[in-house]
This record gives C-alpha cells, structure tokens and sequence, in this order.
C-alpha cells in the first residue's frame, strides 16, 4: 500500500513512517527537505499519485495567531485536494483533545479549521485526537516559569509518549475510515502541578511548583478537564517514569 505522511521526518512522522515501512508499506516521507510542501503545494502531486492513504502529522513553523490559521488552511486544503484528485481512500490527521474546548486560543482556532475541512471535504477520513506528548514538558515549564519557581494552572493532563502516538497512527493508517473521532492518551492522569513537579524533581531543577487558574495554557484558561478525555480514549502504555528513562537513554 502506498502511504503519503505529511510531516513524516516530525517527532511523530519520523516514528509512523518506520513503522509503516517496517510493515513491507510504500512510505512517502512528505515534508519541505524532501521537496514536498503542502503549503506551497510544491511535489504534493507526484508525491500523492498511486497514494491509498495520507497521513497528516505537519504543524505549523509558527504558532502566532494569523500565521497558524494560514498555515492549516493552505496545507490542509491542499491536501485533501490532492486526495481527491488521486482517488485517496483514508485522509488521517492527528489533532488535540480538547481543540473544541481551547477557542480561546488562536492556535487551536486553527486546529478546529482544520477538523471542519476535512470532514466536510467527502474525502472518508479519521481524526486521532492525543493529549499532550511528554515531549513538550521541558517547553511547557520554560512557558510558566517565574523567577525562582514555576506557576501552573490548576488543571487535570494526561500526557502521551510519542512511541505510543505513532503506534496508533500507524494502526489506523491501515485500518478503515472512521468518518470520526479516535481520543487517545496516556496511561496516567496528573493534576499539572503534579507533573511538573515529578518532571523537575526528575530533572534536577529545585525550583518550587504552584498553581493559579489565572495561568493560561496556548492563550486559553482552563477548566479542570479541558486536556483530558473523558470519552473512553485508548491509553498508551509507556508511563512518564518509561518515557523519562528512555529520554535519558538517547540523550
């Protein structure tokens, strides 16, 4: 089967892309190093042609408000042109539980467009929603740090390990169209002081943690399960202390 990811040398791309090239698939590793741009459109059309499948795992470089709904808009349109015009079975896009409840933010203003085009595009299509990956910890406590400690916001998350996104993504890509939505997140749910707390301890970092439900996340305030599902996601299997060591491994 021939399997177009967009963003396929990402964090999540990179990890579905050897998967499914593991698994004998024909992989087309999109992105603009390899002359695919699905902004630009630039090879999108050689890069679909013969395509079963397309996976979209890309992000925008930038996310300030105007810049990311463009972003979104142009990829995604042009992408699901492409399948359309090549007969694509199976659209995928991976997005973010809780994209409906974070309007207040531009960026997931740009992720819910993004939903809304491809399913009303008639092209059959599964949206994957993850919580958030352990990977963006380290950005998330430089995000709310001040001065000698880290000031949180007081609500509920249930990060992902990447390994565990990509498995999924890989899984899908060769299952059949849902014409829905898939939730999936990690195997343990944390207040965010908590995790934060485990994090830097794990780290080093003797900075102290509180929390405020003054402090927004991605622009948005938050409400107690805002970043977590409650609609019987399938949950990952690495936990923050697997995922940590194995971080420390690689570094």
């Amino acid at each position: 089967m021939k399997i177009v990811i967009n963003g396929g040398t990402g964090l999540i791309g990179s990890r579905t892309v050897t998967r499914l090239r593991g698994a004998g698939h024909d992989v087309v590793a999109a992105s603009p190093q390899s002359g695919i741009n699905s902004v630009t459109g630039e090879g999108l059309a050689e890069a679909v042609k013969g395509a079963q499948v397309i996976v979209d795992l890309s992000n925008s470089p930038s996310w300030e408000d105007a810049a990311v709904l463009e972003f979104f808009q142009k990829s995604t349109g042009n992408l699901l042109a492409a399948a359309k015009a090549n007969g694509v079975k199976h659209y995928v896009a991976l997005s973010v539980v809780g994209t409906e409840r974070l309007q207040a933010s531009g960026y997931f203003v740009a992720k819910q467009t993004q939903e809304t085009l491809i399913k009303n595009s008639g092209v059959p299509y599964t949206l994957v929603h993850a919580t958030q990956f352990f990977d963006l910890l380290g950005f998330l406590v430089n995000s709310w740090a001040l001065g000698d400690k880290v000031v949180v916001p007081t609500a509920l998350i249930q990060p992902i390990a990447p390994d565990d996104v990509a498995d999924v993504m890989a899984e899908v890509a060769l299952a059949s169209p849902r014409n829905g939505i898939l939730e999936i997140s990690g195997p343990e749910r944390f207040p965010i002081r908590d995790l934060v707390a485990k994090y830097l301890a794990a780290t080093g970092d003797a900075r102290a943690v509180e929390a405020s439900a003054d402090v927004p996340y991605s622009g948005a305030r938050l409400e107690e399960a805002t970043l977590v599902s409650d609609n019987n996601p399938r949950l990952g299997k690495i936990d923050f202390d697997q995922w940590f060591q194995s971080r420390a491994k690689a570094a």
